[in-house]
């Protein structure tokens, strides 16, 4: 088996005028945490929504679990998709659902369990983001903005991905709940045994949940390796970047 889960290749992608993505070239390996540093508008996002199809690179190649996703139908994405859950920036949850029906919705689209199995693995994922089954009933409009991440990780999981992609999942929370945002992600990645790709410019919180950062730096790759060799890298690139944030935080 091919220890790479996840490859970009020669992977370009603009809007207009505007490049993004200037042939990125990346490899996420089976059962690692590798995190995606940039700035705002480096093409983090864009290239985060690439893994699963929802954007299509104007030259270059997608390659998950060992299928290529250049050119495939909608129809022929679904597999990869299942196989890898997304937990969106802003959590994406549906309002006129109730929580335990946000998390349902994935089984009942694209499974044959019944109701009684419903209702254990959306109780089994709620358990797994510290949730219980007190808020099952309750609204997104109702929870705190680390809940909805809770849940929306719950969601993420409810199809039992071997990936899963995190778009800035701390951004918009106070330091005690992005803090544990960054545990669970650490935690599942070793209880589910998954591969995790983290987005984030906060660089706290990919120094926590990162085994290796990659930097993306006005579309292009700017540095791949890991922590450590991050936090000293010489990279000037890099270097900047995190002295822009340092802060004393890191220390």
């Amino acid at each position: 088996m091919d220890d790479r889960f996840i490859l970009y290749e020669g992977l370009h992608k603009g809007f207009g005028d505007t490049k993004v993505l200037r042939g990125v070239n990346l490899q996420i390996l089976r059962g690692e945490t590798l995190v995606i540093l940039g700035g705002s508008g480096s093409g983090k996002s864009v290239l985060l929504r690439h893994t699963i199809g929802l954007m299509l690179p104007d030259q270059g190649r997608v390659v998950v679990d060992g299928t290529d996703l250049t050119g495939l139908s909608e129809e022929n994405l679904m597999p990869v998709r299942k196989k890898v859950g997304m937990l969106f920036q802003g959590s994406a949850l549906f309002d006129s659902m109730d929580v335990f029906e946000n998390v349902a919705y994935a089984l009942r689209e694209h499974t044959h369990l019944d109701e009684d199995a419903i209702v254990s693995r959306v109780r089994e994922k709620l358990a797994l983001v510290e949730l219980d089954e007190a808020v099952e009933k309750r609204m997104p409009a109702d929870l705190s903005g680390g809940m909805r991440k809770r849940v929306a990780l719950a969601r993420a999981i409810a199809l039992e991905p071997a990936g899963i992609l995190y778009d800035e999942p701390t951004t918009g929370l106070d330091p005690i709940t992005a803090r544990a945002i960054n545990m669970m992600i650490r935690n599942l990645q070793h209880t589910l045994n998954v591969t995790s790709v983290v987005v984030t410019h906060d660089i706290a919180s990919a120094f926590m949940v990162g085994d290796r950062v990659a930097f993306l730096h006005q579309g292009e790759m700017a540095f791949v390796g890991s922590v450590g060799e991050a936090q000293v890298s010489a990279d000037p690139r890099l270097s900047a970047f995190l002295a822009d944030f340092h802060g004393g935080r890191h220390a």
